[in-house]
């Protein structure tokens, strides 16, 4: 097994990608979900989030306030973006080969998760706290309620998986080991058929075992000449 270094340096392009394992793995689909509702809480806000009541003036649904629509728009397109480039990079880290490089990725992966997650908390927040000051006469028949109600708890749903990804984030910052780093790939198990590996001691003996990862046990220098030398006699009465 050859050493993976530093963030997985080690071992930078000597796996193949594997669509299957890329897209089943945890990091993964908390990307892609983060995507989705992303994508489900600007898109209720553009389409459903705006309504006009005697003019032509378009009114946000969350108490009037155009502040609250606009906030839900700029932080849902921007994490939808970020959630994307996320995506591709963690499809190239792999081929990244420089230390340096991949620990910028890993910090810029934190600063980015940790940013959105407390954007998102402030979202849920000030949204939530819109719609509860909203009348039910500012909306007639209930327009713009169900999306209203659908990007509140996209919001809440957005906060636990960036919170999840800063953790992952901050976990392989702080250990720089390649374990489940920022890509799909694992360290291959030892193969069954291990060839056996002899171990040189002292006086050049040598000691064989079949596991290739096994250290050498410890030894005490032994003399070939009390090992040639045979035992004496008992002298006969």
């Amino acid at each position: 097994m050859e050493p993976a270094g530093a963030y997985g340096a080690g071992k930078a392009g000597s796996v193949a990608f594997d669509p299957v394992a890329f897209f089943t793995h945890p990091r993964t689909i908390l990307r892609l979900m983060s995507w989705v509702f992303s994508m489900v809480v600007f898109s209720c806000i553009v389409n459903e989030g705006y309504i006009n009541i005697g003019s032509e003036r378009l009114l946000c649904v969350f108490n009037n306030n155009a502040d609250a629509c606009n906030y839900g728009v700029t932080v849902g397109v921007a994490c939808f973006l970020g959630s994307i480039f996320f995506l591709i990079l963690d499809v190239y880290f792999p081929s990244i080969s420089s230390v340096k490089d991949r620990r910028r990725a890993v910090l810029l992966d934190l600063v980015f998760s940790g940013l959105a997650s407390f954007l998102w908390f402030v979202g849920f927040c000030f949204l939530a706290n819109q719609w509860q000051a909203t009348s039910p006469d500012e909306l007639p028949l209930a327009q713009g309620s169900d999306a209203a109600r659908a990007t509140i708890a996209f919001c809440f749903f957005s906060i636990l998986t960036w919170a999840v990804l800063t953790l992952s984030a901050l976990r392989r910052f702080l250990t720089g080991s390649n374990t489940n780093l920022f890509t799909w790939q694992h360290l291959d198990p030892a193969p069954s058929n291990a060839r056996a590996t002899p171990y040189p001691i002292a006086n050049g003996a040598t000691i064989v075992t079949t596991n290739p990862y096994q250290a050498p046990p410890f030894t005490e220098t032994l003399d070939p000449q009390k090992l040639t030398q045979q035992r004496p006699m008992a002298p006969a009465f």
